[in-house]
Formats: structure tokens, sequence, C-alpha cells
């Protein structure tokens, strides 16, 4: 026969483990599975009960209300969270919208002239002396290398006034460009940055994604600077 005390005692144990973990997040498979272990030892605790020392109906009550409170405690969790994640997608959604019509920034190496200008940026990992800036055609030839000078750790924009190397203007159209960052002596880390206008906002199940220039599927959180 089963000790009806020590059963006893392991509901309790049982239940403390769950209202232990009652705040921390939980799933509806959790839940169930909480649920049959409990009624698996419920029904042993009564089957192997003292005849002599029945349970008594209130404890048995008590401990269902327990059952009860710590499972409706965990819907509510599953569902708080499916709320918090809709409530976080909706504003990533309306975040993204206010950037259409707006310049950004976003990791790329391309840099598009048109109306005699193009525009880049540059992101250092670290202060650097000198960081120079070519730009090429789409042939890969030099068209137009100048220094920013130095420049301080971040976010470091330029702006391309259309001519080449001898001053003369060139074709507007795509272009690419490096950057080199040296402090004293050495290269720094520099990640090239590219330009474009934000035309439109999508949202499938990998989140929210925008169309920059002639760039689609650019992630919300590519997003480096908004000017």
């Amino acid at each position: 026969m089963v000790n009806a005390t020590q059963d006893a005692n392991s509901a309790a144990a049982l239940f403390a483990s769950l209202n232990a973990n009652a705040g921390s997040a939980a799933t509806a498979s959790a839940a169930t599975e909480t649920q049959d272990r409990f009624l698996k030892l419920l029904v042993t605790q009564m089957k192997n009960q003292d005849p002599l020392n029945p349970m008594d109906n209130a404890e048995v009550t008590s401990q269902m209300a327990q059952l009860s409170t710590v499972t409706g405690i965990d819907k509510l969790n599953v569902t708080l969270q499916a709320l918090s994640g809709s409530m976080a997608s909706s504003q990533s959604l309306q975040a993204a919208a206010a950037m259409i019509g707006h310049g950004v920034l976003v990791p790329g190496n391309g840099v598009d002239l048109a109306e005699g200008f193009g525009y880049g940026g540059v992101d250092l990992a670290q202060s650097a002396d000198n960081v120079d800036i070519a730009i090429h055609d789409q042939a890969g030839a030099l068209v137009r290398n100048f220094s920013l000078g130095p420049q301080p750790v971040g976010l470091a924009n330029w702006q391309w006034d259309g001519r080449d190397n001898s001053g003369a203007s060139v074709t507007e159209g795509s272009y690419t460009f490096t950057v080199d960052a040296v402090q004293a002596g050495n290269r720094v880390d520099a990640a090239a940055l590219q330009f474009g206008m934000v035309n439109s906002v999508t949202q499938d199940n990998q989140g929210v994604a925008l169309s920059v220039g002639q760039m689609d599927g650019i992630a919300l959180s590519q997003v480096r600077q908004i000017l």
C-alpha cells in the first residue's frame, strides 16, 4: 500500500513547484502535462489512501482549486505572450511605414548618381585618422576618390558631386564605392552604407521588410540611419 501521507506531501511539493514557476511563460502543452501529472497523482493517492483515515473532501477540493488556478495562470501567460508579439509586430510595421518617402542608410556599397549628386555612408568600428572613399563605375574602373579626413567612431555620411578626378561630370546611373579607413597606420573596420529612398513596406512571416531604392527585402533592423 502506498503511504497516503507521502502522496499528500508529493502533491504539496508539486503545487509548490507549480506556484513557484507560475510567473514564468508557459506553453499550452506544458499546462496539459501538468494537469495529467496532477490527476495521475491524485488518483493514485485516492486508490491507496488509508481506509481508516481517508482524505478529507475539503483537501481534495483545495487541491483541485490550486490546479485550476495554476492552469489559468499558464493560459493567461500564453495569451499575453501572443498579444505582446502581435503588438510588437504592429509597432514595427507602423515605424517602418513612417519611413516611406525618407532616405535611409543600409548596408551596401552601391551609390546612385541622380541630379548631379550621389550619397553614401560609413560605419566605423573605431575613430580613424583618415577615411578614403573610392567610387567605381560598373566596369570596375576608378571614377573618383576623395578623403573625409579624421572621423570619430560610428556613422559618417558623405556626398559626391558627380564629377570624376579630372573634374568632368559623369553619366548619371549606378556606381559602387569602397572605403579605406586607417588609425595610426593601421586599418580600421569600416562598413559601407548605401543610401536609398524607402519606397514601400511589406510584412510576412519573416517580419517587416523595406523596399529601398532598387533594393528589396531590407529588414527593418538593417536601417542604420534615417536622413
